[in-house]
């Protein structure tokens, strides 16, 4: 009886291995047709997971079984919130209620118009443009009006001389000579308003070229603040576009990881299922869970990156940070065909950091003229008119007093400063030190954008190579996965197998998403290292 069962036993194990090995040939068969996809899914945008890189199980009862396996807790868990499902779907699944879909250079745009930092650049603009009137209208006189009323409260000693007539009588009668006078004092208090109406007029005829050299420095500062304009430009560039590309990675990361989520449940099922029938060890459903356990974590942790790159590019661009802005794009390979030559002599032509560096050397050097201008004598013209009067209106009424009506006065005036203990020789030698370590910085800034050109690059070469290889390695993935499959499902692989499989198709659909990042963002870098202002990466 035990060897009847036996047989049975046996005889059912065939039939079932045969059925399970004829669509994991079948499938195989059809790797060739399949060579394109995760080309086709990079430079098309996303696409829905690939059926045919999960389990297929063969049309017999034991599908039916693997169908009705619940899968885990955790899984199901984070099936239920649909509204974190709706924040998170690549694409965001239609044109958000804010606004119409945004591509890479309406993001731009709209950051250039927006973004606060625009806003201080044009603001600090127009500061230089007011500071260079002011230094021109320093050229013209000033004119100065004062009013001002004086109260003088005074006592004024008068003397007086008073004959004696008895003396006189005196001297006539004796022929003495007694004093026929004496003196006397009095005392008279008074007081005295004065009003008084000046205008003074200066005219600066030479300052030891302290105004010219003044303006021509705030015109100086009036051009460095519009090649700061530009360079703010360029920074607020790269950092949307860089924030851009990082969010579409993030999102084809959301969708590769949704896809290994996807093959690992199917291999979960059917390793249940295969040891529910006792074709497969507990061990196979337990490292099945667990990778599915991983694969949830890695798939949560890069939808968080979704949003939070979501935020950054809404902070950019100044939008509300919770809104969900339709942000359209793909990861796509854009050729670049400057030669290294021709980026670094648009680099030196075109960076507005070095036409600053430029404009700091040259306003450093009119310093150095204004620090000197007390050397040279100051000359200045002055004309001055006086109005004075005993009453607020700048009459005279009444005639007490010693009060000039009115009065005007022309001169000019030259001033030369004897010595100051040299003070103004050592403004002028730090004046000098401070052009040559502008001239300094200006010479390593040059050095500097060299090295930012040529190591752009080199990264964009490297990241072209790695697309190529990260493309085959995909391809590679997804054959061996088919193959550790249907081994699997022929029972002559183990559920190790698979998973290595699924984890190496995992890891080569990150890199190439990884690779087409770098290369796009080596683009965005090189362009801004040169000065150039491409929104979309579109090479011209």
């Amino acid at each position: 009886m035990s060897k009847r069962r036996i047989f049975l036993a046996f005889g059912a194990g065939v039939v079932l291995v045969a059925l399970l090995a004829a669509p994991a040939l079948a499938q195989n068969a059809a790797t060739p047709a399949a060579s394109d996809r995760v080309a086709n899914r990079y430079t098309k945008g996303a696409m829905p997971p690939d059926a045919s890189a999960t389990a297929t199980i063969p049309n017999s009862g034991i599908e039916k079984k693997i169908e009705k396996i619940p899968l885990p807790d955790f899984v199901n868990a984070d099936r239920t919130d649909t509204a974190v499902a709706k924040q998170i779907a690549p694409g965001a699944a239609g044109v958000a209620p804010e606004g119409q879909p945004m591509d890479m250079e309406s993001s731009v745009k709209r950051g250039l118009d927006a973004n606060p930092q625009m806003q201080s650049a044009r603001a600090t603009l127009s500061g230089a443009e007011e500071s260079r009137r002011q230094a021109m209208a320093n050229f013209a006189p000033v004119g100065t009006v004062s009013y001002t009323f004086q109260r003088t409260d005074a006592e004024s000693i008068g003397t007086n001389s008073q004959s004696l007539p008895g003396n006189q009588i005196i001297n006539s009668m004796a022929g003495t000579s007694l004093s026929t006078t004496r003196t006397t004092h009095s005392r008279q208090g008074y007081w005295q308003n004065l009003y008084q109406l000046q205008l003074t007029v200066t005219q600066p005829i030479f300052t030891g070229f302290k105004l010219l050299s003044s303006y021509q420095k705030a015109a100086l500062n009036k051009e460095y603040s519009t090649a700061n304009i530009d360079y703010t430009e360029l920074s607020l560039i790269k950092s949307v576009q860089q924030a851009f590309l990082t969010l579409l990675q993030a999102r084809s990361n959301v969708q590769s990881n949704k896809d290994s989520v996807a093959r690992l449940e199917s291999q979960y099922k059917v390793a249940q299922a295969y040891y529910d029938v006792g074709l497969k060890p507990r061990l196979d459903v337990l490292q099945a869970e667990s990778d599915l356990a991983a694969a949830e974590q890695t798939l949560l942790s890069s939808q968080n990156t979704v949003l939070v790159q979501t935020a950054q590019l809404n902070s950019l661009l100044n939008l509300p940070l919770n809104q969900q802005t339709n942000y359209v794009g793909g990861l796509n390979y854009l050729p670049f065909t400057m030669s290294i030559e021709d980026c670094l002599n648009t680099a030196y032509k075109q960076r507005p950091d070095l036409y600053m560096g430029v404009k700091s050397v040259q306003m450093a050097e009119k310093d150095v003229k204004i620090a000197a201008s007390p050397l040279y004598p100051q000359i200045q013209a002055q004309y001055t008119y006086t109005k004075q009067g005993n009453s607020a209106d700048l009459s005279l009424r009444d005639m007490s007093g010693s009060t000039t009506p009115e009065a005007s006065a022309v001169g000019v005036s030259a001033t030369l400063q004897a010595w100051d203990w040299g003070s103004t020789f050592f403004g002028m030698q730090s004046a000098r030190e401070t052009v040559k370590k502008l001239q300094a910085d200006l010479a390593k800034l040059r050095l500097d954008v060299g090295y930012q050109v040529k190591t752009c690059y080199l990264n964009i070469q490297d990241a072209a190579k790695r697309i190529s290889v990260a493309r085959t390695a995909v391809e590679a993935s997804k054959e061996g996965f088919r193959m550790a499959i249907a081994r699997y499902q022929a029972q002559v692989g183990t559920s190790v197998d698979v998973l290595t499989a699924q984890s190496s198709l995992t890891t080569a659909e990150t890199n190439l998403t990884q690779a087409l990042t770098d290369y796009q963002s080596a683009l965005a870098d090189i362009y801004v290292a040169m000065g150039m202002r491409n929104l979309n990466l579109v090479s011209n």
